[in-house]
């Protein structure tokens, strides 16, 4: 009963935050007008801090992508011996074509951390049929000889316990690589990172190296789980404007969080402890946001003694790209919807929060509040933004519509918004810097025109942030059939496509 209460709350507090705007705009219009002029100047204030603080993890970012950081660790002193540490890579892969599973792996192999170090599992699911095993065997030919140790493991198809997902197929993965690869070498868990990359991951040259640094140097280093930043431009001059601007969105809200590291969780791929997995029975294998889950599974094992540390240090995926604009947006929704099913952590926190009486109280407060008001501002605040403004107008009736109030009700609040979109120039800016070389160069309109595609940016809010936020909590919230279940996001290639940062660890100064 408890845990049927917590989740019906975050979708109950969207949906009562929507019924409530047009209630009260019809019977408390001249109080809605205060309040969405008070809130627009929230929303200023909000949107210039988070830029500064994307500027500063974009600045930071820069200066790591810069450093030698194998030479870095042979020369500091003070830092544990780095060449204990080994790091264990898990890529799960569904259906995805051979070429992008290639140019993961080349990648992987081009990383200046010593090949000796690096044992490497590809994930295939057994329900992907012979076409898997086929990309299996190829990317085994060509690159099993190439790191420490290799693996390929086929998560076998409706195990009891298990839905079709990520989460499965990493722990299953995770299992075997420990019994075949682990075990028998005697690496002390504590010396060994396992990082789970989605199959089109393609890992910048410094990564292993930087992940390793950051590692031995963190406080209480196996209390935490290490999260690089997502750029999703292995692919990106193949998406449409509308892709474009959603997955550099993506990318500035994981960057703006590492500004913020005691508010971070962890998101998609990720670098964990071996010994905190072994901790806490690795993945669960019955959800879809796996990727999320774990941080809390982690949290609450260890009583609020855990946290995400951020890298700082990016890695790169695809962008959500389909042959057609409209298959295109469809994927973009269902992969946005899967993300919002991350509230499904909602009720895992409260109620462990519930049975844990070692966690501070503060944490618990803290957590709650960001938790809830984050999923919540997902869901509401872009329709807040864009509706209240006239909604009055419309429900408030004569004794409104002809007082002063209502005549500068519109004019007031536009020129707040446009005053936030300082917030949406510096994305812009920032995202052509973030753009790959390509090899003919951006002649001066495609800047242009990758600059004014972020006009695009409060219909993203709304289609591709607001309604599958809401959805994802309204399904949570009616339970049963109506929960969502794993969706993977189709990859593929243009074979006339630019290539992207799979061949240049370069980002614009």
């Amino acid at each position: 009963m408890v845990k049927r209460f917590f989740e019906i709350l975050p979708g109950a507090l969207a949906w009562a935050t929507i019924i409530f705007m047009f209630l009260f705009s019809w019977l408390l219009p001249a109080w809605v007008s205060i309040f969405i002029i008070l809130f627009d100047v929230y929303w200023l204030l909000k949107t210039i801090y988070l830029s500064l603080h994307l500027r500063a993890t974009f600045s930071q970012m820069k200066k790591n992508m810069a450093v030698d950081w194998l030479l870095r660790l042979n020369e500091s002193k003070g830092v544990p011996r780095w060449e204990n540490i080994y790091h264990l890579v898990i890529l799960p892969m569904y259906h995805e074509p051979y070429e992008v599973v290639k140019e993961s792996f080349a990648r992987l192999f081009e990383t200046h951390y010593p090949k000796e170090k690096l044992l490497v599992v590809l994930a295939l699911e057994g329900r992907a049929g012979r076409a898997a095993e086929e990309v299996g065997e190829r990317i085994k030919k060509e690159f099993g000889g190439k790191f420490f140790r290799f693996l390929v493991t086929t998560h076998p198809a409706d195990l009891p316990g298990e839905i079709p997902g990520k989460g499965s197929n990493e722990t299953w993965a995770a299992l075997r690589a420990k019994e075949i690869l682990l075990d028998p070498l005697h690496i002390p868990a504590e010396n060994i990172l396992v990082s789970v990359f989605d199959v089109d991951t393609q890992v910048f040259t410094e990564y292993f190296s930087r992940l390793t640094y950051v590692f031995l140097t963190a406080q209480n280093r196996l209390r935490a789980i290490y999260q690089p930043i997502p750029l999703f431009t292995n692919n990106i001059y193949e998406a449409p404007a509308l892709a474009r601007v959603v997955a550099f969105s993506t990318t500035f809200w994981q960057m703006m969080q590492q500004a913020r590291p005691e508010r971070l969780t962890s998101f998609s791929s990720q670098s964990v402890p071996l010994k905190v997995l072994l901790d806490i029975g690795f993945w669960q294998k019955d959800i879809v946001s796996e990727d999320s889950r774990v941080f809390w599974q982690c949290y609450l094992r260890y009583h609020g003694d855990f946290r995400v540390e951020p890298l700082l240090y990016p890695l790169s995926m695809d962008a959500n790209v389909a042959p057609t604009f409209w298959a295109t947006m469809k994927n973009l929704y269902k992969q946005q919807r899967r993300w919002g099913w991350g509230c499904e952590n909602i009720p895992y926190m409260l109620q462990g929060f519930r049975r844990d009486p070692q966690i501070p109280s503060g944490k618990k407060r803290y957590w709650r509040f960001n938790v809830l008001e984050g999923f919540h501002s997902w869901a509401t605040n872009a329709l807040m933004i864009f509706a209240l403004g006239w909604l009055p107008l419309f429900l408030g009736g004569r004794h409104f519509t002809d007082t002063l109030l209502s005549y500068n009700l519109p004019r007031i609040t536009r020129f707040i918004i446009s005053l936030s979109m300082i917030g949406i120039v510096s994305s812009a800016i920032l995202g052509i810097l973030l753009l790959p070389p390509k090899t003919k160069g951006l002649r001066a309109r495609n800047y242009l025109v990758y600059f004014l595609q972020w006009a695009l940016m409060p219909l993203t809010l709304i289609i591709f942030g607001a309604f599958p936020g809401l959805e994802a909590q309204t399904r949570l919230m009616l339970g049963g059939r109506f929960r969502l279940g794993f969706w993977v996001t189709p990859k593929g290639r243009n074979p006339k496509g630019e290539e992207g940062p799979g061949k240049h660890d370069k980002i614009k100064q």
